[in-house]
């Protein structure tokens, strides 16, 4: 096997592939980058059992063959050459030689029979959406907050991809908040299939500025993702998760709209007083006919209390989490946001004024 490539290519698929190159005692195989050459063409493949990273590299020139190298390794050899050079790689039996310029190593590679066999996407049955690579970026973001680290719970420790009402969207909740985001309309199929949220975060690790689309294969128990020349095939998780439509209040008479980056502000300065409280517990109050304000009281620091003009339609209060009302704050993203609760039991709902495609809910703590 042998090929050539400049360093800022193959540094580059490296890193995207070698992340989760993390071996296990009973399988140290799990250590190694895959690479195959055939025709020119250049597969670099990691896998950790649960998920594989394939980055495709094109190359000028190679001769076919297949090897696996320590992975890390080979990433941090290969970042720290001299931007600009050519690498060349071959191997002979289990040596693979590496040199660019005046740099040149030799690593003991080992053969491709020991490697697990990669799990494969059935593309006759697959169910297939395409979404901007920004519209996916987004919606993982505001969602994957919400997911649970709970591994007792696993069917909360991923997202939701599920369909209704012909709307693909994506939830995650931990059991005292929940977020979805809606992101493909008039769609035809139906899914229902929860992504572990690690898969996910490597997905959007592997997203590079001058992409534009990716394309999401569902399959019985497998989903993968395709990114110009790279491809994540992960597991699903098996497991139920809740009908969280049944979650979202119907009954919130309590309607407010304020300014984003005020709340933020504001929502930080309570922060300060209530890190020694019971939850980091604030409280929001809506008074007519025009006072919405975040309070916090502390014994031992003081207390807080912020004050937003804006127009109440009914009267009342709610304690909340400050880091959790944080979170949902900073992946909103429209200047003006609807907030609306009914009392100390329902969860409030914040939204964004205009788009109504993102929902963020969160659970009122008990005072």
């Amino acid at each position: 096997m042998e090929i050539e490539v400049t360093q800022e290519k193959f540094a580059k698929a490296l890193n995207n592939v070698s992340r989760i190159a993390v071996g296990k005692v009973t399988l140290p195989v799990l250590n190694n980058v895959l690479i195959r050459v055939n025709k020119n063409k250049v597969s670099l493949i990691t896998t950790n059992l649960d998920m594989a990273i394939t980055d495709y590299l094109p190359v000028s020139n190679s001769k076919d063959g297949v090897i696996t190298i320590p992975a890390k390794l080979l990433a941090e050899f290969v970042s720290n050459l001299p931007k600009g050079e050519k690498i060349k790689l071959s191997s002979k039996g289990e040596k693979v030689t590496i040199s660019a310029g005046k740099y040149s190593s030799i690593i003991n590679g080992s053969p491709a029979d020991d490697f697990p066999e990669l799990p494969e996407i059935d593309e006759k049955s697959s169910v297939v959406f395409k979404m901007s690579i920004n519209d996916f970026k987004n919606g993982i973001n505001q969602v994957v907050i919400a997911s649970s680290n709970d591994l007792t719970r696993p069917a909360l420790t991923g997202v939701y991809f599920n369909t209704y009402d012909n709307i693909l969207a994506i939830a995650a909740t931990d059991g005292y908040r929940l977020a979805e985001k809606q992101l493909i309309k008039n769609v035809k199929s139906e899914i229902k299939v929860i992504v572990p949220t690690t898969s996910l975060q490597e997905v959007l690790r592997a997203i590079d500025e001058d992409m534009e689309e990716i394309e999401i294969s569902f399959n019985e128990d497998l989903i993968r993702f395709r990114l110009g020349e790279i491809e994540i095939i992960s597991k699903i998780i098996d497991g139920s998760f809740p009908d969280y439509q049944k979650l979202i209040p119907k009954d919130n008479n309590i309607v407010i709209n304020v300014n984003r980056e005020e709340l933020v502000r504001d929502t930080k300065l309570a922060a300060l007083f209530a890190r020694r409280s019971a939850g980091g517990s604030i409280v929001l109050e809506a008074k007519k006919p025009n006072i919405f304000s975040i309070r916090s009281v502390a014994s031992e620091l003081g207390e807080n209390d912020s004050v937003v003009t804006t127009e109440v339609s009914e009267e009342g209060k709610i304690n909340l989490n400050s880091r959790f009302l944080l979170d949902a704050l900073n992946v909103l993203d429209e200047k003006e946001i609807n907030l609306q609760f009914a009392n100390r039991i329902n969860p409030i709902i914040l939204t964004n004024k205009k788009s109504k495609d993102y929902t963020h809910i969160i659970m009122p703590l008990n005072q």
